[in-house]
């Protein structure tokens, strides 16, 4: 039996994707390949990277691997609450992904360039993205 493994993709680690980044590219490819393995895209992630490069939400819209996760109101009422206390708006729906969770009770690693961004933040674990 495989263990099920997911990702969080942030802003940075989708800028790095979209401009060839080969590990970001790697976490996708090998997400095609079994279906134990997901990566999660936070929406507003998504709209701050599209926002500092256009055609980024284009290109990850094509790749059938990458689970661009909305927020429902539950997460909305989180991501608010992170962002009130001082949180990054940019990072804040990863932070509430990446957290323990009835679907994943470790938490998923957040994929990113910034690690630092993370450091005060509780529950989450980081995947540090090396620049090419």
């Amino acid at each position: 039996m495989s263990v099920s493994q997911a990702v969080v993709y942030d802003e940075s680690a989708l800028l790095a994707l979209g401009a060839g980044n080969r590990l970001a590219s790697q976490f996708v490819s090998n997400t095609e390949h079994a279906v134990t393995r997901h990566v999660y895209v936070p929406a507003l992630c998504l709209a701050a990277a599209d926002a500092q490069r256009e055609g980024v939400a284009e290109h990850l819209g094509a790749l059938e691997a990458a689970d661009i996760v909305a927020l429902d109101f539950a997460g909305a009422s989180t991501v608010g609450q992170l962002v009130r206390n001082g949180l990054d708006w940019r990072i804040a729906h990863a932070v509430h992904l990446a957290r323990p969770s009835a679907e994943w009770p470790d938490g998923c690693p957040v994929l990113t360039q910034e690690p630092e961004l993370y450091k005060d933040t509780a529950l989450v674990r980081t995947i540090r993205l090396p620049s090419q």
